[in-house]
């Protein structure tokens, strides 16, 4: 991917537009960068990805510590000094992460991430329109 190709990067800065916000990134399962928030640079957000990806892998892991193996995950929020990491399932095989502040309000955020899930969702799974030349 290179910033030419970032198509969805406006949703994710559209998400941004929260108070406390730092960045936002779209990764696939195998931590393959989809899309990043203008805020972040390309390789940061790549890097950010293959590491987004690991930690949805070992929070998949612990379902059975949450009463049944097949219980599907749905968010993970890590907790830092200077903020918070939000990494939420954004469709099949896609996860959208969020960074913030420790001043952002959790609720908001959790709130708006599910929205733009519901809008990502969409873009994600609608097929090609025919003719459409997919080089453009």
């Amino acid at each position: 991917m290179d910033d030419g190709t970032n198509r969805l990067g406006w949703m994710l800065d559209d998400a941004l537009r929260m108070p406390e916000t730092r960045y936002a990134i779209l990764l696939s399962a195998d931590g393959l960068l989809m899309a990043h928030s203008e805020r972040i640079g390309r390789d940061e957000a790549e890097r950010q990805a293959a590491g987004m990806s690991g930690l949805q892998s070992l929070a998949r892991s612990t379902a059975e510590f949450c009463g049944d193996a097949g219980t599907m995950w749905r968010q993970t929020v890590s907790e830092f000094d200077d903020g918070y990491v939000f990494l939420v399932a954004a469709g099949p095989g896609a996860y959208l992460a969020v960074s913030a502040t420790q001043h952002v309000d959790m609720e908001t955020v959790s709130f708006r991430l599910q929205e733009l899930v519901q809008r990502l969702g969409k873009e994600l799974t609608s097929p090609p329109r025919p003719g459409a030349d997919s080089r453009a």
